[in-house]
Formats: structure tokens, C-alpha cells, sequence
């Protein structure tokens, strides 16, 4: 198997257009971060930890943090889908951007 070629430069990392989502829409619904993890059974720092883009959630997590905020791991990546599409996009604070 051949390895996969590096990101392209620029192209934000999986996690962080996750934790962007998530955060916009917990907000979005004016939620706070404990409201949401303990509707989701997931502690509370570590969906803080799946926000700021600094830890890789498991499909696990990430669906019930999704089923939290009322939109199912579908509506969640149809949001990061939206946000791939978009034309110009920002990197979220901190992020690391990985060179070509």
C-alpha cells in the first residue's frame, strides 16, 4: 500500500473543522459546554479538549455529542461538509496548518 500524500498547504485538519461545528452550533443554540457534555455523557473537558481541535474523537463521541445538539452525525458532517465547500475559510484559532 502505497502511503497517502502530505495535505495540501492549507488544508485544515479533520479534527479541527469537527470542533468548530460542534462549537458554532452548541452556541448557536446558546448551550453551554457542561449542558452539552452531560446530554452527550461525555465529560466536560474533554468535549472542551474536541472544540478547540486539540484531541481526535472517536466516531463514538463524536455521534453523541452530535445526537446532544439535536443533529445526529449526519447534520454534523453535513456542517463540516458546508464548511470544506466554502470558498475562503479561516483557520480556527490555534490551528496548526500543515505545510506541503
Amino acid at each position: 500500500m502505497r502511503p497517502l500524500p502530505p495535505p495540501s498547504r492549507g488544508e485544515p485538519l479533520w479534527r479541527h473543522l469537527v470542533g468548530e461545528a460542534l462549537r458554532r452550533e452548541r452556541l448557536a443554540q446558546g448551550r453551554t459546554l457542561k449542558d452539552v457534555a452531560e446530554a452527550a455523557r461525555i465529560s466536560m473537558p474533554y468535549l472542551s479538549e474536541v472544540e478547540r481541535g486539540r484531541k481526535e474523537a472517536s466516531s463514538e463521541v463524536l455521534a453523541a455529542a452530535a445526537h446532544a445538539l439535536g443533529l445526529g452525525l449526519g447534520g454534523l458532517l453535513d456542517r463540516v461538509q458546508d464548511d470544506l465547500a466554502g470558498a475562503r475559510r479561516v483557520p480556527p484559532r490555534g490551528a496548526v496548518l500543515l505545510a506541503a
